[in-house]
Order: structure tokens, then sequence, then C-alpha cells
């Protein structure tokens, strides 16, 4: 008898003959972040992937409810196809779960099994009920509910038998790697990370630029970006952070153009530069975390305005979501704390008293010309610096 991990996958079902590919990338994804627990093993087998050497450390837990395209892991008990070692499993688990219970006067339960080794001797029925029927003789204070039990004891007849009673939520999606790579335009704010993660749960893997307008801003608000790509790496694996020197672009900017369209500007100089980072790095898109309204420079207008500026798309997950929705995810994957963290970043200052909200393109492009954008950008892009984020 071996205490294992037993976990699934959803939508990597519906991919056809594509489908070896996600579950080679998924089987990886799993491995690598596994990493730091020791002798740990992992196996595909039947449409499953299941740990073993698991040892005592709590954290695998949450390492593996992180892992984006597992829907959800159960710990298990490992046994023989045989009767006996199934009872004796089924044992286990039941005396498990009621000690989770705690206090009850009555506990009620009833018993799932799963036959995909057709040679097995009972089908699925007939095994749930045997089980059934077992435990109800042996245990007090229990008994059978088939709607709305407290307790459900699973049985999976594969390779082996699996048994188990706990089915934790995984983080869904797509193994990150299986559909490209993305630039994200990350912020210290609260929306920027949260666009990030939803973008890498559909399967994208991610690289980083951080806009630092040093003295203005300081190391520690450097140091919440890195922090922040640190946590992100617990969902997307490693990221690489591009900090890009602000400072000249914004001064430029500042003394030479309308104060009003200040903030367009600055965004638009800061897409074309994430755009030549994002083609260095391989990615084919760059992600915002931009909510349509929610300030002057994320108005319809204002985000045709900031499109212009490249040639490659903008995605934009949160762009029909309000602030609560956003702070509710952020806080869920652990970035909100770091987020609100008071150091400010480069789009906190500069700000104009009165910017546009309904920008007209041609006098964008127009105040653009009084500035030497193009020696600005390749500036700032020869003096990047690169941080290798792995968590």
């Amino acid at each position: 008898m071996e205490k294992v991990l037993l976990l699934r996958y959803g939508e990597i079902h519906l991919k056809g003959l594509n489908r070896p590919y996600f579950e080679r990338v998924l089987l990886s994804n799993i491995e690598k972040a596994l990493e730091a627990y020791g002798d740990v093993k992992v196996i595909k087998a039947q449409g499953r992937y299941y740990i073993e050497n698991l040892g005592d450390d709590p954290r695998i837990y949450d390492a593996v409810s992180r892992i984006f395209g597992i829907i959800s892991f159960s710990p298990a008990l490992k046994v023989e196809k045989s009767m006996d070692a199934i009872r004796k499993a089924a044992e286990l688990q039941l005396k498990e779960a009621m000690e989770a219970q705690g206090d009850f006067n009555e506990l009620t339960f009833k018993v799932e099994s799963r036959r995909s080794d057709k040679s097995f001797p009972l089908n699925s029925m007939e095994l749930s009920r045997v089980i059934g029927a077992h435990l109800l003789k042996n245990f007090s204070g229990i008994k059978v509910d088939v709607h709305q039990p407290m307790v459900t004891i699973n049985i999976e007849i594969r390779e082996w038998a699996y048994v188990y009673h706990r089915i934790i939520s995984g983080a869904g999606g797509m193994p990150v790697g299986t559909n490209g790579k993305a630039a994200l335009m990350l912020s210290g704010g609260i929306d920027s990370p949260v666009a990030g993660w939803m973008i890498s749960k559909r399967g994208v893997k991610l690289t980083a630029v951080h806009f630092h307008s040093f003295p203005y801003t300081s190391d520690r608000s450097k140091e919440k970006v890195i922090e922040l790509c640190r946590i992100l790496t617990r969902y997307c694996g490693p990221i690489r952070l591009y900090v890009v020197p602000f400072t000249r672009i914004q001064q430029e900017l500042y003394q030479k153009c309308p104060d009003n369209m200040l903030t367009l500007l600055m965004r638009r100089f800061m897409m074309k530069i994430g755009e030549i980072i994002a083609g260095k790095e391989g990615a084919s898109v760059l992600i915002t975390g931009e909510s349509l309204g929610q300030v002057a420079s994320q108005t319809l207008e204002s985000l045709i305005v900031t499109d212009d500026a490249v040639s490659m798309p903008i995605l934009r997950p949160l762009i029909g979501m309000d602030k609560i929705e956003i702070i509710d995810i952020a806080k869920e994957i652990d970035t909100y704390e770091t987020s609100i963290l008071p150091y400010e970043d480069c789009c906190t200052i500069f700000v104009p008293k009165h910017p546009l909200t309904k920008p007209r393109l041609d006098r964008i492009r127009e105040a653009e010309t009084l500035v030497e954008g193009e020696e600005l950008i390749k500036e700032a892009v020869a003096n990047v610096e690169v941080i290798d984020i792995k968590g």
C-alpha cells in the first residue's frame, strides 16, 4: 500500500491528435513544479498523472494546486487489485474522513467506483455495493446516503486500485507553453499581474516588461515588481523580467508635449518598447491590465490611440471586468497584498491634471513628433536590466 497523488486534467481530453503533445508539456510542467520536493516521481497512465514517493512535505499539495492544466487531484492509496487490499484501503480512507469531520451524530457516506480495467471480476456497481456493505458492517455511527453523503469513498480500478475520499480543486486551464508566448506589461499595481495570470492560464508562457523611472520611483518599487513576478512563477513557471529605464522619455514628454496628452504618449512609448522586447523574446502579443473606462487612458478612444502605436496585437483579458472582480482574483492568487504596497510606479508620476478622455489620433501622432522618439526608444532598450525569476 502506497500513498500517492492522483491528478486529473480537463480540456486536454478534447485535443484529438494533438493530445499527446499537450500531455507531454503538462508532464514536464508537473516535474518542474515539484523539483524542490526530493525524489517525487511523476507517472502518466490511462488519462491520469500519479505522483509517487510523496514524503511528508505538505507544501507539495499547494504546488500541485497551482499547476495550470490540472483540474483536480486526490491523495489516494495505491493498492493491489485484490478485494482484501481494496477493503483495507477503504477502511483507512473512511477512518481518515471521519476524523476530519469531527463531531457528528451519524456520518453519511457512499462508495463510487470506476472500472477502467474490464478484466476486474466485479463491475463498478457491484464493487461499490460490496465495499459499502463491508464499511457498514465494520463501522458504527455511519449510514448510506447516495444523494448527499458527507463522505464519498472513491475507488478507481486501473493498472492498480486507487482509493480516496478527497477531491481538491486545481488551477484548471491549459499547460503553460502550449499556446505560445506573450510579453506582459507589468506595473506595480493590482491589474497587470491578474492579466498575466489569466493569459498564462490559457497555456501562454510569459515574459514581463516593467518601466522604472529612477529617481522618481525607488528601488523598492522595482523590488515590488520582482516579488509580483516571483508570485506569478508559482503558476506560470520562470519569467524573464525586463526593467526599462523610462525617466528620460517621461522628462522629454513632460517638457515638450501638451500636458493633457502625457499619459497617452507615455503609453504609446511603452507599447513600442514592449513590442521590441517581445520580438527579442519570440513573443507574439502584448498583454496589459487595462479595463474599459477604469481611468482616462482606458476609454475606447484612448485604447484605439494606444493600439495605433504598434503592429503587434494587444490582449486585455480584464477589459470587461470591474475593479472588485479584479481585486477578488488578485487576492485569490496572492498578488493583492504585494500590489497595494505604497511604492509608486512610473504611471503615477508626471500625471496630467486634466487628461484627455476622447483623444484624436492625428493630434496625438503630431504631438509625438515633438520629441526624438526613435533615439529615446533606442537608448531605453539598450539600457534595460534583465532579471530571470524562477520563484
